[in-house]
């Protein structure tokens, strides 16, 4: 067979070492979306960019003939694959969610904190919620959710009250709980409040204890088992659950077991739909066996948008069109819908929420954009 004769797709993940379960899973889904379409005239081939190193992996993949990347899965490679894409004009479809690295023909899949965090934002604001407090970890994670944050409570016509940074260990909890609930401040105000006299003579004594949380919802900008962590500490400095709305990321979506946990009984957190996704995997289960990686639907949907436009908007024996992603009416995947805005996938999200069976979709995705 000819090098024209097919369409020439390359997977570029790590299939050996510390992330090859969630790199073979990326390379199984997208085998299962060939499979799935039953497209002909597509040839997908497999690079490993652990034993290869990314750059060893993309240069092997376009001396292979390869006319579309798929991948890689971390941004710390991106930079040697993207150099040599570029230079032969292929389209680069990656795994990673780290939106700095999207540009030229890079274009990056993965889930952003930011529109999980405004999503849920957005949902509380429309509960009627104004004062808005976080907790945010150390690091770029914490940092590009801090302003995601911000913006997203900026534009709802709600303030924030409270952006408290933490360590992620187990010591910087209570602390970080304390100052994002203004315990001391709060204790003192009541410390200092004076007996009040009645009209008819009498003295009413000030309730005792401190005055209530200055916010409405707080946001804890990492994983749902850290949340249930700040459950007590939260409660022994005023914050009990219950009275008040605690809102998470994207990353508990991939936490089933949270509905365990009393602390994070009707939080709510924005993520893509599941529905699909667990179809897929039970697809994936029959026929590779074991449980696909949650990223498995990056490669399934990257896949199934490059087949979708094979032999059709995409013609043989060229590098797949940049053109095709523009679509400003986005596409359609096992994570629902998707487009791309400066080279990063916007996805319609739904707001879930905990509860003791599990997490029920409160405010379903959007269908179209």
């Amino acid at each position: 067979m000819k090098p024209g004769d097919v369409h020439r797709i390359a997977i570029l993940v790590p299939l050996s070492g510390s992330n090859a379960p969630v790199g073979v899973s990326l390379a199984n889904a997208a085998t299962l979306a060939l499979v799935d379409t039953n497209k002909q005239g597509v040839r997908l081939s497999s690079y490993d960019t652990a034993a290869l190193g990314a750059a060893g992996a993309a240069n092997r993949a376009i001396a292979d003939g390869a006319q579309l990347i798929l991948g890689p899965l971390l941004a710390s490679d991106a930079a040697a694959v993207k150099a040599a894409a570029e230079a032969k004009g292929i389209t680069m479809l990656s795994f990673s969610n780290d939106s700095s690295i999207a540009g030229g023909r890079l274009y990056v899949l993965g889930f952003q904190p930011a529109q999980s965090v405004s999503r849920v934002v957005d949902y509380a604001a429309a509960k009627g919620l104004k004062r808005f407090a976080a907790l945010v970890p150390d690091g770029v994670y914490g940092q590009r959710a801090s302003v995601a944050f911000t913006r997203a409570v900026s534009a709802s016509g709600g303030q924030v009250v409270a952006l408290q940074n933490f360590a992620r260990t187990p010591a910087a909890l209570p602390t970080a709980a304390r100052k994002v609930t203004d315990y001391d401040a709060r204790m003192k105000q009541a410390g200092s409040t004076a007996p009040v006299k009645r009209p008819d003579g009498t003295i009413a004594t000030p309730a005792a204890g401190p005055a209530p949380v200055p916010f409405e919802a707080l946001l804890v900008a990492d994983s749902g088992a850290i949340a249930a962590a700040f459950g007590p500490h939260l409660a022994k400095f005023g914050a009990p659950t219950g009275s008040f709305l605690m809102m998470g990321t994207e990353l508990w979506n991939t936490e089933p077991g949270l509905g365990a946990s009393p602390a994070l009984r009707g939080a709510v957190f924005a993520a893509v739909p599941d529905q699909r996704f667990q179809s897929m995997a039970k697809r994936y289960q029959a026929r590779f066996g074991g449980t696909p990686s949650r990223l498995a639907s990056l490669s399934y949907d990257a896949m199934l948008l490059a087949v979708s436009t094979a032999g059709q908007q995409w013609r043989l024996g060229t590098p797949f069109p940049q053109s095709i992603l523009a679509d400003p009416q986005g596409f359609a995947g096992v994570d629902g819908i998707f487009r791309f805005k400066g080279n990063i996938a916007e996805r319609g999200l739904e707001v879930q929420q905990v509860g003791p069976s599990g997490f029920t979709t409160v405010s379903p995705a959007p269908t179209a954009f």
